[in-house]
């Protein structure tokens, strides 16, 4: 089964991934296709083998230039193109000026024994070798600058996939320190009230999370069951703040436990519905999360019972450049382009939600 995979990877190979095999190959068919067109233009015309002969030594003569020539194109290719034309046409001048006195001579030489060349002869041998070569010269160019355009956006293209990791990797970031601010505050107060015992548990509690979020690569992505699973743990923690408070509910279709997004997406959001939804109340608030799948898109709601808009939350949702809202809307451009959508609103019967459209992926891989 291997042996026969191996002629497919062989042709699937860029024919310019070695460029030094490339330029053997073409410049090897393209003088042999010189050598073969003159000698049958010699045959069909019953010049005999003395101009294949003839033949056979322009080949050479040609070929061996040629290199010289790309020796010197292959520096000059790179620096000011005032230079680079003005050296390429002196030196394929002077290329044809040799190749056309090695012409001349093999003709006097094995198709005209004994005659003397003639002027006019070299004159028109050194236009014709000065096309030529300038042809060769043109297709040299064209094909470097071709490599070195793909070279260049190759670069862009690793650039640009550089510049959204890192990214990506600052906005996932800037959770933890934004997270453990506000967990180490309340640890702070509960060691100042003496509770102890309840410290220890969010101490904990607070490591176990930060154990599981660390495991994940700062720009990878995680299933949907994992993020939830994630923030269970960080309400656990939450729950030692806020008591019966904070009373959190997930609904999460089983179709759509498998979807892929970046890992800690949601924990901003419930932490922004804790903050302006479940502390300005004495009773607290429910947070749901839900979630379900509609063909192959995964939509995704945070929904809480607070005092809504009078929280000021829809204007921190359009306005924030924080690392709540503004880091999700972030995150998801950087993640999905425009194939997201991500909607606050103020609820009809009070409360705020916030909605999540993305793509239904099962592969890491897929999130760019």
């Amino acid at each position: 089964m291997k042996k026969s995979w191996g002629p497919l990877r062989l042709q699937q190979e860029p024919f310019f991934e070695d460029k030094n095999r490339a330029f053997w190959i073409l410049q090897s068919a393209g003088w042999g296709g010189y050598f073969l067109l003159h000698t049958l233009s010699g045959i069909a015309n019953a010049m005999g083998w003395s101009f294949v002969i003839h033949t056979a030594i322009l080949t050479a003569t040609g070929y061996s230039l040629t290199l010289l020539m790309a020796a010197a194109f292959r520096r000059l290719i790179r620096v000011k193109p005032l230079v680079t034309w003005a050296v390429s046409i002196t030196l394929v001048l002077l290329a044809a000026a040799a190749f056309s006195a090695i012409v001349t001579w093999s003709y006097a030489t094995f198709l005209e024994p004994g005659t003397r060349p003639a002027g006019i002869r070299f004159l028109g041998a050194i236009l014709l070798t000065f096309i030529l070569l300038t042809a060769w010269s043109a297709l040299y160019f064209a094909i470097n600058y071709y490599l070195l355009l793909e070279e260049r956006h190759d670069r862009m293209v690793q650039l640009a996939s550089q510049a959204n990791f890192a990214q990506l990797a600052m906005l996932r970031y800037q959770l933890n320190p934004h997270f453990l601010f506000n967990t180490l505050n309340s640890i702070s107060t509960l060691v100042l009230l003496k509770q102890t015992e309840r410290a220890n548990a969010m101490l904990s509690r607070l490591s176990s999370f930060l154990r599981y979020t660390l495991v994940n690569e700062p720009t990878g992505s995680v299933t949907l069951e994992q993020e939830v699973e994630t923030l269970k743990l960080y309400l656990e923690i939450e729950k030692m703040r806020f008591e019966d408070r904070l009373r959190p509910c997930f609904r999460i279709d089983a179709s759509a436990s498998g979807a892929r997004l970046p890992s800690l997406l949601l924990q901003p959001l419930v932490e922004n519905a804790i903050k302006y939804a479940v502390t300005p109340q004495e009773d607290g608030a429910d947070i749901a999360v839900e979630a379900r799948r509609i063909g192959d898109r995964v939509i995704i709601t945070v929904v809480d019972t607070g005092p809504g808009a009078d929280s000021g939350y829809t204007i921190r949702a359009e306005q924030s450049t924080g690392v709540g809202l503004a880091n999700i809307r972030d995150r998801l451009t950087q993640a999905y382009g425009a194939e997201h959508r991500f909607e606050t609103q103020t609820n009809a019967d009070g409360g705020f939600s916030v909605t999540i459209d993305i793509p239904h992926q099962i592969q890491s891989e897929e999130v760019k």
